[in-house]
């Protein structure tokens, strides 16, 4: 895994062989975080990043100087992972969950200025994520949510749809959450 651009940009870290996560490239990456950057301004922003996986993205939020990250992740590897390059950083700006999605969205209290999520394209209930965010406690007015997806999604017709960005198989629908 690399960490792009930031403070710890360039930096990599071996991902464990047993990993069963789909890391987003790091093309796609790369793409997905020039278009956040335009959209909003990552220095000091509360950052959630949902089915974590190897927190790539996480880390890249905290290397582009997120006041803060939260993680969160259900397998243990994964988790595992993600906690020991928050060592290895020394970042004490990652809070690292290790818990269900759906449980954290329906008890979250406090919304985030950016919320991204990279769901298992085979989950189950897929086509509920997006609604699920956009309806939770993470969010409030202007938060900007990021949903990637492959190409048998269309997520335009929800509220707060702002586009959607194709990188290869890779597509994310970015949001932001209107006023009411």
């Amino acid at each position: 895994m690399r960490i792009i651009r930031g403070k710890y940009g360039r930096r990599r870290f071996d991902v464990p062989t047993n990993i069963t996560a789909r890391p987003t490239t790091d093309f796609a990456r790369e793409n997905i975080f020039n278009v956040i950057e335009n959209l909003t301004d990552l220095e000091g922003a509360r950052a959630l990043d949902l089915f974590a996986g190897t927190g790539a993205v996480s880390f890249e939020f905290l290397s582009r100087e997120c006041a803060s990250v939260t993680a969160v992740e259900k397998a243990a590897t994964q988790y595992n992972f993600i906690v020991k390059v928050a060592r290895m950083l020394d970042d004490d700006n990652i809070r690292v969950v290790r818990g269900d999605v759906f449980k954290f969205l329906a008890t979250v209290a406090t919304p985030y200025d950016i919320v991204f999520a990279d769901p298992p394209y085979l989950l189950e209930n897929f086509a509920e994520i997006p609604g699920k965010i956009l309806d939770s406690k993470a969010v409030a007015p202007g938060t900007l949510v990021i949903v990637e997806h492959n190409k048998d999604h269309d997520f335009s017709g929800l509220p707060g749809f702002l586009e959607r960005r194709t990188y290869g198989s890779v597509n994310f629908s970015l949001f932001r959450v209107p006023e009411p």
